[in-house]
């Protein structure tokens, strides 16, 4: 008993514990404490509809992953599945693309068949690689289904000059196996890992001498995934006689003695000398200066650390000394979706080789820092002129201890630490794929670092840095179906970036300042690209004079003081008691707005008050007479507050009621699409028709008759089954005394269609289901005032229609089955004014994003315009069409979690 006793406690005990450890872990976060300060949201998002100035090339290949950018040829070299293009730079879709096929043989396909590789993706000849190799050839390898051949391209005529050669050694043979090449003077560096049972290797090809990574007795790389290389000329401008690197970047597994990053992985960078000739007789053709040190990304106040090294762009400075590297790194975790991107200068990375080293006494046990004795001279160096002079010219003729030694030591004790020891940016909810960065200069002067970051999901996000911190100017839907983007180039001579992947090559300007209609927007973007000129917003960099431009990118909300930009106003006659929606829609996702009555803030919105607000309007709640007046709207940006757009409102008692408005089969469909997913009924419990006229009143019908028709129909049913229960037994006994057993009332019971039986559960549930909705309908007075609108149009007012909306509710559905599809809508129109209507009345000015209004539902009834009786009139259903049909091309929120206006 004692002993159940005490594991009894001991249960209540550790039930406590971790009860306590979930509300802490809740409370503080746990991991997913947010830096509020490096979680950017984009300024504004752009629609794939809404992109200007984009060029597209498809073609019947796929993953279009690796691509060339020849600026003096004005080329843009592709390789995909199967083919190769040459594509005009300044224009991808112009007719004038070459071609190249080259496909792997059918013979080629069976043997990788054969190997168990897919037939739908892996057997086939992905072109892995592209570079220039001299002035009239390129050269590339492809993975040829699990054979990997290379071959040379003549430039001018666009054909193989060659037949193709072997490639094993320079391209891997799966297409996703990660990978990084270049060629520098005609010689072919590589690392990946080449073939299915190989370790990762970091290879010169050719020509002779070859040089490989060690792998016995201590192997230099651990599972190593390669993602990019760099060749940084250190000899330029030196004083020491240093010989030209080349860095590899990649993720590998931990080997560091810590009890944090034990069997996880970890981002590396390792590096080469490119006069490199391997050893005499110790490391014989291996590298002799292989070094790797661990680049570091994380944010440990809250506990993220950023292990996955997913793109690497270098970029180059003034000198090879300020050479940048920006990294793209994620989560191990391969449930999270998460990103930062760091920056590393060349300095902290030469610091981490010129430290202490690592060393491993036993292959069992953990990295740790050396403490030993260094030899002379230090290994892992390249040839300087104190080399030279001490008669080591190459690297053959360096010491075996020196040998030996890095041999065993290749790993750096020092991390690689970011600048300012911080991320730029961290995005919770973004797996970001491929980088490219152009430095550019702003009109205070200093230098701006542009990025265009791709992601996982086909969109594309522009940022600028400032003082070590990243701004996302904007994100663009470059890809409407859901697909990675697998490279990103920038050309500053054609003023674009070019995006690839699996579906096709995507040319975008660098900037589009022409979508900033006003001062404050060309100002809050904070483009160094973008600049007021007084009247538009421009691109700095067609303009020679500047003097008179305006912009500021280190505060964003600066310059704009002396400028006057117009506010639309609007006229509204409502009546009392209506609900009335006013619309403002802010194009900006960092802005807020601001609702004032009269040039005074409106002070609290919720029921007592009579307003509701939300991003897209304020909503007047069952309106009164002393809230009439003028009302006006601000977008609150960077401390800035800007109007949007003013309402004149004119509450009256003198006007008619609204005609009653008959519910169709069609209203309640389209109700159900306003609902949030989890309000929304069942396939199996769809709205219920509207509700029958009342009978008229019997006596029949009192409570004791009924009473006595239910017994009476219970009985009969009774019956019926003794019956049939009767018919059923005899039946049953005949067939078997008759020897024909063969056929089976229960089977014939389950052929029974389920069909048959689920349409009939279905009527039940229909049966059941209840909802009751109300209607507003607008309406009309005498004094040349209809639907609440006003028909003049002096002292600038504009028509303009208004909603009239009322609180509806809908009830769920226990069953997960999804509702069945809402019908066709009607086409949009593509291009209109802001002020123009639809050709059902309905203004142009609706909200494009359905969003919630303080966490009521509320239906959208009838949108008035500015007419007296129209001449042809609209169902409920057509117009509630033509606005969802809007809204569909405009959505913002993917899943809005509550009921929409």
């Amino acid at each position: 008993m004692r002993g159940s006793s005490e594991m009894q406690g001991a249960r209540c005990s550790a039930v406590r514990l971790l009860l306590l450890s979930c509300c802490v872990c809740a409370a503080a976060g746990y991991p997913f404490r947010t830096p509020l300060d490096l979680d950017v949201t984009p300024r504004i998002t752009v629609l794939s509809s809404g992109l200007q100035g984009c060029r597209r090339f498809q073609s019947s290949a796929v993953n279009y992953s690796t691509m060339l950018l020849e600026a003096d040829s004005e080329r843009l070299y592709v390789g995909a599945r199967g083919a190769v293009f040459a594509l005009n730079a300044s224009d991808i879709s112009a007719s004038s693309a070459l071609t190249i096929e080259w496909e792997a043989s059918p013979e080629q396909k069976r043997q990788c068949l054969l190997k168990g590789k897919d037939n739908k993706t892996e057997c086939f000849n992905h072109i892995r690689f592209l570079q220039r190799f001299n002035s009239t050839h390129l050269y590339m390898c492809g993975t040829n289904a699990f054979r990997p051949l290379c071959a040379y391209i003549d430039e001018e005529k666009f054909v193989m000059s060659s037949q193709p050669e072997e490639g094993r050694d320079k391209c891997p043979y799966g297409p996703t196996t990660g990978y990084t090449a270049l060629i520098i003077d005609q010689q072919m560096y590589t690392a990946s890992q080449y073939e299915f049972r190989s370790f990762p290797d970091i290879r010169r090809n050719s020509p002779p001498p070859t040089l490989k990574t060690e792998d016995a007795p201590t192997r230099w790389l651990n599972e190593a995934d390669f993602v990019g290389s760099a060749l940084v000329r250190e000899s330029l401008g030196s004083s020491t006689g240093d010989d030209d690197k080349i860095y590899f970047f990649f993720t590998e597994t931990s080997q560091e003695q810590t009890t944090t990053y034990s069997h996880s992985r970890v981002a590396r960078v390792a590096r080469v000398c490119k006069g490199d000739r391997g050893g005499r007789l110790t490391l014989q053709k291996r590298w002799t200066s292989f070094l790797k040190a661990r680049l570091t990304c994380s944010l440990p106040e809250y506990d993220f650390h950023f292990n996955m090294l997913r793109s690497m762009f270098v970029m180059p400075g003034h000198t090879p000394q300020d050479t940048l590297f920006y990294g793209i790194f994620g989560l191990e975790w391969k449930n999270v979706k998460a990103s930062a991107v760091c920056r590393f200068s060349l300095t902290e990375v030469q610091e981490a080789f010129q430290g202490p080293y690592m060393e491993n006494q036993d292959s069992s046990s953990k990295w740790k820092e050396y403490t030993g004795k260094i030899p002379d001279p230090r290994p892992g160096t390249c040839v300087t002129d104190t080399l030279r002079a001490r008669g080591i010219n190459v690297s053959t003729s360096l010491p075996d201890d020196v040998l030996d030694f890095v041999r065993r030591h290749p790993l750096m004790s020092q991390q690689v630490q970011p600048s300012d020891r911080r991320p730029l940016l961290f995005r919770r909810t973004t797996d970001y794929t491929h980088m490219a960065v152009r430095m550019i200069q702003g009109l205070d002067g200093q230098t701006y670092h542009v990025l265009y970051m791709g992601t996982d999901e086909g969109w594309l996000h522009k940022a600028v840095e400032v003082e070590g911190q990243l701004h996302i100017i904007e994100e663009l839907q470059v890809f409407e179906d859901q697909q990675p983007v697998d490279n990103v180039l920038i050309s500053a001579e054609q003023m674009s970036v070019y995006l690839g992947s699996s579906s096709g090559v995507v040319q975008l300007p660098l900037s589009n300042c022409h979508r900033y209609a006003s001062c404050y927007d060309c100002i809050f973007a904070r483009d160094p690209h973008c600049a007021w000129n007084g009247a538009q917003c421009v691109d700095i960099m067609a303009l020679e004079d500047r003097s008179t431009l305006i912009q500021d990118i280190q505060h964003g909300n600066r310059g704009c003081e002396n400028t006057q930009d117009d506010v639309v106003l609007r006229s509204r006659t409502v009546r009392v008691g209506d609900d009335v929606l006013l619309q403002c829609e802010l194009s900006s996702n960092l802005a807020t707005p601001l609702w004032t009555l009269d040039d005074s803030e409106l002070q609290g919105y919720g029921l007592n008050s009579g307003f509701r607000t939300g991003t897209d309007g304020l909503l007047i709640i069952e309106a009164r007479q002393d809230q009439s007046g003028l009302y006006t709207c601000y977008a609150v940006e960077n401390n800035i507050k800007v109007a949007i757009v003013s309402y004149n409102i004119t509450i009256r008692l003198d006007l008619p009621p609204p005609p009653p408005v008959e519910p169709t089969e069609d209203y309640y469909s389209h109700f159900a699409t306003l609902l949030p997913p989890t309000e929304r009924p069942s396939s199996e419990r769809p709205l219920p028709p509207p509700p029958a006229p009342l009978l008229p009143h019997s006596e029949l019908l009192t409570p004791r008759n009924m009473e006595a028709v239910y017994l009476s129909l219970i009985t009969i049913l009774g019956g019926l089954c003794v019956v049939l229960t009767v018919v059923l037994v005899y039946v049953g006994f005949c067939l078997r005394v008759g020897n024909r057993g063969k056929y089976s009332l229960r089977a014939a019971a389950a052929a029974y269609p389920s069909s048959k039986r689920n349409n009939k559960n279905k009527k039940q549930h229909r049966n059941s289901s209840h909802m009751e909705l109300k209607t507003i309908s607008s309406h009309c007075n005498g004094n040349g005032v209809c639907n609440g609108v006003s028909k003049h149009q002096n002292g600038g007012i504009q028509d303009g229609g208004f909603l009239q909306i009322v609180p509806g509710e809908g009830h769920t559905s226990p069953n997960k089955e999804p509702p069945p599809p809402a019908p066709p809508l009607p086409p949009t129109p593509q291009h209109h004014s802001p002020e123009c209507d639809f050709p059902s009345g309905l203004s142009a000015t609706l909200p494009s994003v359905l969003r919630r209004m303080n966490g009521n539902s509320y239906v959208l009834l009838r949108q008035s315009d500015s007419e007296n009786t129209p001449s042809h009139s609209y169902s409920f259903a057509e117009e509630l069409n033509r606005i969802l049909e809007k809204r569909k091309h405009t959505q913002l929120l993917p899943r809005p979690d509550e009921s929409s206006v």
